[in-house]
């Protein structure tokens, strides 16, 4: 059978560029032998992710909306300062601080997906989101094969993506499967360790909460999280790859800040870990988004914050260029797809890369969670920035405007507002 495009990965991208492409007449293929899952990551959807999916509101599960937040730098010791076997160890200890996620910080209005004004961030299992974003799909016309693409190939007849069992053929093809994309690694370029991150720690069975838990440190440079789903915590820390620290030993860290913590004592633990894409401003340069009959979507087209190491909001509006640039121009769809992406989220992204440098010194961390604690309004942007309201063009001149002149000027001079506009 032909269709009209292929997509191989069934996650947030390429679910839903195949929702838009079928609803607007398309034939389409998903090609995955695995979604829906429970992805190893937070699960928090920002605002303005919920905003792209707006239309299928009620058919997402239910969500855990977050009610507060707690920040924590840990001095932090290098894995290889601790003991392997979990216990916590003096002297990596640090200051949290809590801000609640009131109205006058949050401002994501979804009532009728049960959400109320006050709610900054909403937490969803991910087998249950992305089941029911492949579910719409589905439902608007979209055909499934649960089949693992082995091969992809650009024909003078069009495209084809080869299984263990069937070769699929198509007029075009999107890769939305991720950051060891196979659609990337032949028609483009692979990511290199040096641009990736590793994301490894547990899901937390029998506890939940309301409250999201982060906690920034030095060393290993990265950030922990804890994030409620509704009947589990998502708790992980994130590093660059090539930081020298193994996989075990993060999630040895994890362990030890999980016990300190106290956030699940006694919980079962099940490991995960799973790569990120995190692009340097010259990466993006050099990016290759789509060819003559192809596109990346999503990790597979690195979209994703390198700070906050956040890419759902980029992989669903990814999708929806995607199917857009295919509805609109189907000769020219890669040229005006690969606009957007140069347009509206590589500048973004950019700005993000550059905050990463020096962002986890440890002098930086200090006096941004000691700001935290101390300013309401540098809370408030924090949240922002998390959220997904505050973008990192204009962050400088909003943490002046906070009038906490002595923490926003040090903050924006250090690291926070370096080559903002």
């Amino acid at each position: 059978m032909t269709s009209d495009v292929l997509v191989v990965g069934a996650g947030p991208a390429g679910a839903w560029a195949a929702y838009r492409l079928a609803r607007a007449g398309a034939r389409v293929t998903i090609l995955d032998p695995s979604h829906p899952r429970e992805k190893p990551c937070g699960g928090g959807v920002t605002g303005r992710a919920m905003g792209v999916v707006a239309e299928v509101l009620p058919q997402l599960p239910p969500a855990v909306v977050v009610t507060h937040a707690s920040f924590q730098h840990l001095d932090g010791m290098h894995p290889d300062d601790r003991n392997m076997d979990g216990r916590h160890l003096e002297g990596d200890e640090g200051r949290r601080d809590g801000v609640h996620l009131d109205p006058s910080v949050a401002r994501m209005s979804l009532p009728a997906h049960g959400l109320s004004p006050a709610s900054a961030l909403a937490v969803f299992s991910r087998r249950d989101f992305d089941g029911a974003l492949l579910d719409a799909a589905l439902d608007a016309g979209a055909r499934l094969v649960p089949q693992r693409v082995v091969d992809v190939a650009v024909t003078p007849a069009g495209v084809e993506a080869r299984t263990a069992r069937d070769r699929h053929r198509g007029a075009w093809l999107l890769g939305a499967d991720g950051a060891t994309s196979v659609v990337r690694r032949r028609l483009a370029a692979p990511f290199t360790r040096a641009q990736l991150s590793v994301a490894t720690g547990f899901f937390v069975h029998g506890a939940s909460s309301t409250a999201i838990a982060i906690a920034v440190r030095a060393d290993p440079p990265g950030y922990l999280w804890s994030f409620p789903r509704p009947d589990h915590l998502a708790v992980g820390i994130g590093a660059p790859a090539d930081c020298g620290v193994s996989a075990r030993r993060l999630r040895a860290v994890t362990r030890d800040w999980l016990g300190a913590t106290g956030l699940a004592p006694g919980a079962r633990l099940e490991r995960y870990g799973w790569p990120i894409p995190s692009l340097a401003a010259p990466d993006l340069d050099r990016e290759r988004p789509a060819g003559g009959r192809w596109m990346l979507l999503g990790d597979a087209a690195g979209l994703v914050d390198p700070l906050t190491r956040e890419g759902l909001y980029f992989a669903l509006r990814s999708g929806e260029w995607a199917a857009e640039a295919l509805a609109r121009e189907p000769a020219g769809g890669g040229r005006r797809y690969e606009a957007h992406l140069r347009d509206e989220v590589y500048p973004e992204l950019a700005r993000a890369a550059r905050r990463c440098q020096g962002f986890f010194d440890a002098p930086f961390l200090g006096l941004l969670i000691e700001a935290v604690a101390r300013s309401p309004r540098i809370a408030d942007v924090l949240v922002d920035l998390i959220a997904g309201r505050q973008p990192y063009r204009g962050l400088r001149r909003r943490l002046l405007k906070t009038r906490e002149w002595g923490y926003a000027w040090r903050l924006a001079r250090l690291r926070l507002g370096r080559s903002a506009h």
